[in-house]
């Protein structure tokens, strides 16, 4: 088994161990001070917890000179906004971890008129604490293969949760939420997902899709442009929108990222809009 595969499981591990140490120290009574029986062990398994994180973040990183950017087709229609991209920065979301050093998070941003407010609810710094997820334009919109590409994994059946889209919210998804989906595994993070093999080595990963609405299982095949699911808000997600990534591997517990360019787009940068016809990917 790789050192990848190895070091998320550990992490796991750690996290059960100091689980246990804490609880052992308000239900038992070990024999002995209790910084050798709780604190110190309990330090310990931090200081492993430290290490493992940054040998996870280590073998997750690329290798060598970085692969030229994949040229896929976008995988929505419509107008959208970038967030975390790696236009801006590289890796995109902070970590190299679970394939995400090149990912990009997208939100619908549809035209209004003049005068109106903007169809995506904005973020508020007390209330409302919640919003339902029908507010955010994205939701339920249709999700499209970015190229030809067999279906490899699906995972399915996770709840579409409220927004995450105020400070106390936020909070809470960052420092509790976020923190249990983690100690989980990578199918909590993502949520109900979608993995597909483009060939030569690349897969296309969708997260946060949401429930019920996936309309392809493993072996499938599909052509670019065609409908696989639609947008949610499941995992660790502030609202719905689409976290997309190619990566090297289909399992994400060990795949590296992997650069992409949209067909008529490029590479959105954070806060930039887009938009893309509904003609994407007739030609695949």
């Amino acid at each position: 088994m790789s050192v990848r595969a190895v070091v998320p499981v550990a992490m796991r591990l750690s996290w059960l161990v100091l689980f246990a140490l804490m609880i052992g120290e308000f239900v038992t009574d070990l024999p002995g001070p209790g910084w050798a029986t709780t604190f110190l062990p309990a330090m310990i398994v931090l200081a492993l917890m430290v290490a493992t994180t940054t040998l996870q973040t280590r073998a997750a990183a690329p290798r060598g000179e970085p692969r030229p950017p994949v040229e896929v087709d976008p995988p929505v229609t419509g107008r959208w906004s970038a967030l975390n991209s790696p236009a801006d920065k590289v890796p995109s979301h902070g970590t190299h971890v679970y394939g995400q050093t090149y990912a990009i998070d997208i939100v619908a941003e549809p035209e209004v008129a003049d005068g109106e407010p903007p169809a995506r609810p904005a973020f508020r710094w007390l209330w409302p604490l919640f919003r339902r997820n029908r507010a955010f334009p994205a939701f339920g919109v249709p999700l499209l293969a970015v190229a030809d590409a067999t279906v490899v994994r699906v995972s399915d059946g996770q709840r579409d949760h409220l927004s995450r889209n105020s400070l106390p919210a936020l909070a809470y998804l960052m420092l509790v939420e976020g923190a249990i989906r983690s100690i989980l595994g990578v199918h909590r993070v993502f949520g109900n997902h979608v993995i597909l093999d483009l060939g030569d080595g690349t897969y296309a990963a969708y997260a946060h899709v949401r429930r019920g609405s996936l309309l392809v299982k493993a072996g499938d095949t599909v052509r670019a442009g065609e409908e696989i699911g639609r947008v949610g808000n499941s995992g660790n997600s502030s609202e719905p929108h689409l976290h997309l990534q190619l990566m090297d591997g289909p399992d994400l517990d060990t795949a590296r990222g992997v650069p992409f360019t949209w067909r008529g787009v490029g590479v959105p940068a954070g806060g930039e809009t887009f938009t893309v016809g509904a003609d994407v990917g007739a030609a695949g």
